[in-house]
């Protein structure tokens, strides 16, 4: 089973802070003013848990090529996606990639 984990960013003067949950987690995302992001399940290459909203440096395995790409939840998938950029779609999270490293995040590195 997949661990369900989530961050929240709580803007520039709190940061990226990992909330924790003594009870019912609706009425703790109801009292807090964050942005919550949730856990994909995978860490990258070096460890590090991926995050919806990361901005991740994914290798193909096929053509050694790499790319930057954010992570998000796609309803119509039901699952978490790669986005590539605009006009260049998505991919889904599997195993047809050669390394993925998580490099920043929407809120923290937007540039």
């Amino acid at each position: 089973m997949r661990e369900i984990k989530f961050r929240g960013w709580y803007g520039s003067k709190l940061g990226m802070m990992t909330p924790t949950f003594n009870g019912d987690i609706n009425k703790i995302f109801a009292e807090q003013d964050g942005v919550y992001m949730q856990y994909t399940g995978m860490k990258d290459k070096n460890g590090v848990e991926i995050y919806e909203g990361d901005f991740v440096k994914i290798i193909s395995a096929y053509y050694g090529h790499e790319i930057i790409a954010t992570v998000k939840y796609e309803n119509s998938l039901a699952s978490f996606v790669f986005e590539k950029g605009e006009d260049q779609g998505y991919s889904r999270i599997d195993s047809s990639f050669k390394g993925i490293e998580v490099v920043g995040n929407i809120y923290e590195t937007p540039e």
